[in-house]
């Protein structure tokens, strides 16, 4: 068996609110996956030795305050903190395993491709995803300047848009947005995108509460469509406690207050609310 360590780098809450997302996450990473794996949690710190560092109050590190989660931009920082060398896996930590990562990590990435993600006819979803750092080196921007510039995370994003050819598509239940209309046993990687809807929340919220502080996401919390994904956190929660995971375990010292976009006029994905509100423009043209 081949011994390379696949490098998963992970971006979540640094205020604690992701503890289960980041429990279920590590152990089903574990649970399906022979290889070797290392975990970076990708969270914002207030250690200026820290690659991850933002201090609000000074305008230093990251700058967070057009970001729409709290680790938005740090995907674009991956290939610089791997040295430009191999390759890492980028997900978000609102995610399930449900197949062994080394199939992902394996991917090819061939031609003018920095990276391997899932595609469709108009955006490309980096929420999981594979670097090939060397390649990447020449096209995304230095970290310090990703760090200082609160609009890099939507010009990178741009730029992958505007240049497809740097894009090499995988199969799409690798990142399997709120289910879609796969099976379980279809799925490889589920992505509970919807913020709203988020598995999690049922633990999270409480708990958060009762610790004192608020939730990152301050939208409204709707229930998710597909009770039988839902079902399936909860035993992928129940399984990883029974194997002696605990949320303690990915506990840091809060970080605090971070600037960031508001959650308020958040409205979820097609999957999850097909018949949401539409705007007035979509309502007046009847579209």
């Amino acid at each position: 068996m081949n011994n390379e360590i696949i490098k998963v780098f992970v971006g979540c809450d640094p205020n604690n609110c992701d503890l289960e997302q980041m429990m279920v996450l590590d152990y089903s990473i574990h649970k399906h996956t022979r290889a070797p794996v290392e975990i970076v949690w990708m969270q914002l710190s207030h250690d200026p030795k820290s690659y991850w560092y933002s201090n609000p109050e000074t305008d230093e590190g990251w700058n967070t305050t057009k970001w729409a989660t709290p680790f938005s931009g740090f995907r674009w920082a991956i290939p610089e903190y791997c040295n430009y060398s191999g390759k890492a896996i980028y997900m978000d930590a609102d995610v399930v395993i449900l197949s062994d990562l080394a199939e992902l990590w394996n991917h090819p990435i061939n031609d003018q491709a920095i990276v391997a993600a899932k595609t469709n006819a108009d955006m490309v979803r980096l929420c999981t995803c594979v670097w090939d750092c060397s390649k990447a080196q020449d096209i995304i921007l230095p970290v310090e300047q990703l760090r200082k510039d609160p609009d890099s995370h939507q010009k990178m994003m741009d730029m992958i848009e505007q240049n497809p050819q740097m894009v090499e598509p995988y199969q799409d239940s690798y990142n399997c947005v709120d289910g879609e209309e796969l099976a379980i046993e279809d799925i490889k990687i589920l992505h509970y995108s919807d913020m709203g809807t988020q598995f999690s929340h049922k633990y999270a919220l409480a708990r958060v509460g009762a610790e004192g502080f608020e939730h990152w996401f301050d939208g409204k919390i709707t229930p998710h469509p597909r009770e039988e994904l839902v079902e399936l956190f909860d035993s992928y929660y129940n399984q990883a406690l029974a194997a002696g995971y605990q949320l303690d375990n990915y506990r840091v010292d809060a970080f605090g207050t971070f600037p960031k976009k508001s959650h308020r006029r958040y409205k979820g994905n097609k999957i999850t609310r097909p018949d949401g509100p539409r705007s007035f423009l979509s309502r007046l043209f009847n579209r």
